[in-house]
């Protein structure tokens, strides 16, 4: 994924997390606000750090590209 796509996704994902745990209309119960924090920036944190899953063949071709 390229990281502009990355950059829009964690952005989006924080503030949607941030919109539920702190939001006095939202679903979620108030005690699990910090949970929903930190649950979301380790899923940012995640996808920044662990690369994606690829075929063989995809890194053949990208190997090929330079």
């Amino acid at each position: 994924m390229p990281s502009d796509v990355k950059a829009i996704v964690s952005g989006l994902t924080l503030i949607v997390a941030a919109i539920l745990a702190f939001w006095s209309g939202s679903p979620i119960k108030p005690g699990y606000a910090t949970i929903i924090m930190i649950t979301a920036v380790l899923m940012v944190i995640a996808m920044w750090v662990f690369p994606e899953a690829i075929s063989k063949a995809e890194v053949r071709k990208r190997q090929q590209q330079g």
